[in-house]
């Protein structure tokens, strides 16, 4: 049961038909399926109220039952994570936040969702995602790994694939010269602000990068960006099960 006074939902949306992972929330880490690794590291969590399983997916609904986790059926139409948790927080509109927690982090770390639900302790945060300074010149060069610039409040400015800031005419060393931010994809937002997330129009800009979030900054919604020096590796394709299993 959460300690604060927010009534705080933690979803964690579970697709079964992935691209590049079909069946991902039903592989076995060392006897335990993914989405109940998933579901145990963020139940571990004080600040949440209740926690639930959002699929399209019978097969994942069985497996959530089976180790006694709550799950709800929700439509096989939603192209984003995003648009999942709107669907099923509908069920719990007296709750004041959702947080988005990936089906694919195994290793998700209840410090991190402990960090994002005290950011709502502030009244005027709407949405808040982390990031990380622990960040390599690989990192910015690597379009896989989202770099974050922020305002003076910690506000995001933009999430890009691409190195942000450019340093392509800076001479010396931009690692030492300017705090760069990498993004963490943990996301929570004000029930009402999530339900109006969902009706907006997709954009060109989203498009581009592949970036949900800019749709959201397009339309003028600030994300506050909470500093974290927590990062637990995720199971994106086959080729990441073995550095998450010498954790487990």
């Amino acid at each position: 049961m959460a300690t604060n006074s927010l009534r705080i939902l933690g979803v964690i949306p579970a697709r079964y038909a992935s691209s590049r992972f079909p069946g991902k929330p039903l592989i076995d880490l060392k006897g335990k399926t993914m989405i109940q690794r998933v579901y145990e590291g963020v139940k571990k969590s004080t600040k949440l109220t209740e926690v639930i399983v959002a699929t399209d997916d019978a097969r994942i609904e069985e497996e959530v039952l089976r180790f006694g986790g709550k799950v709800m059926m929700t439509s096989s139409a939603h192209n984003s994570g995003t648009d999942r948790c709107g669907e099923a927080a509908r069920m719990y509109a007296d709750y004041d936040v959702v947080i988005n927690i990936q089906g694919d982090e195994p290793l998700v770390d209840y410090r991190q969702i402990d960090q994002l639900a005290a950011s709502f302790d502030n009244p005027t945060t709407n949405i808040a995602t982390l990031g990380i300074k622990e960040v390599s010149m690989e990192d910015i060069q690597n379009s896989n790994r989202i770099k974050i610039v922020v305002d003076h409040a910690q506000n995001a400015l933009y999430f890009s694939r691409s190195p942000i800031p450019n340093f392509a005419n800076f001479k010396e060393d931009p690692l030492g010269f300017y705090p760069f931010y990498r993004h963490i994809g943990l996301y929570a937002f004000r029930y009402s602000t999530l339900q109006e997330l969902v009706t907006l129009t997709p954009t060109l800009l989203e498009q581009i990068e592949s970036l949900e979030q800019l749709r959201w900054l397009y339309y003028g919604y600030k994300i506050q960006v909470v500093e974290t020096d927590i990062e637990t590796p995720n199971i994106d394709v086959p080729e990441d099960l073995e550095k998450v299993l010498t954790y487990i």
